[in-house]
């Protein structure tokens, strides 16, 4: 389980912002420093394989992009979600139509695969504190049951195995996924 970092004193969000980035990447919530175990082999494979199925199906069009291990900042945390998924029109862009550095809004869906060291109730606090903040969709992908549990705004969670559907975020029209689909990547 990976322990928080202790501070002798109360550290700011603002304090914590200007620290080195650590690898792998630190959340602050609460005023409290996590840092994120480090991905192994079935995270990297899953992350990978849903940020390119998420990219085919909502960049072509302007509808989405899936952004890994990206920083957001927002309710006064800073969290870096295994995949932060924004629609097109919420990307943050700077005037020349670039997309920013620094992303200071929740996503409008969050991907967390729970990896074998970490507290689940921990990563479901993060997902939770992104619904908080208007995220529409949360997953939390567990590898070792092979289970997704789906987290919505005002709706208890719901856990989904063998065929049945993952949600995806509704501007994604062309969106097919269950989840023996999503653990099946792990044999191929």
């Amino acid at each position: 389980m990976t322990p928080a970092i202790q501070s002798l004193t109360e550290i700011t969000l603002e304090d914590f912002l200007q620290l080195p980035e650590t690898k792998p990447a630190s959340d602050y919530i609460n005023g409290v420093i996590y840092q994120k175990p480090m991905p192994q082999g079935e995270h990297s494979r899953l992350q990978a394989r849903l940020l390119s199925l998420i990219n085919q199906l909502g960049e072509p069009q302007n509808l989405a992009s899936a952004f890994p291990e990206l920083r957001c900042t927002f309710g006064g945390s800073a969290i870096v979600p295994d995949i932060a998924v924004f629609e097109w029109h919420r990307i943050p862009r700077k005037p020349n139509g670039r997309v920013e550095n620094r992303f200071t809004i929740a996503p409008d869906w969050t991907i967390e695969i729970l990896s074998p060291e970490q507290s689940a109730n921990r990563v479901i606090r993060k997902i939770m504190l992104c619904l908080n903040q208007g995220t529409k969709l949360g997953w939390l992908v567990d590898p070792e049951d092979e289970s997704v549990l789906i987290f919505k705004p005002n709706q208890n969670p719901e856990l989904k195995t063998g065929d049945d559907a993952l949600p995806g975020l509704s501007v994604l029209t062309d969106w097919q996924l269950s989840a023996q689909d999503l653990f099946g990547w792990l044999y191929s």
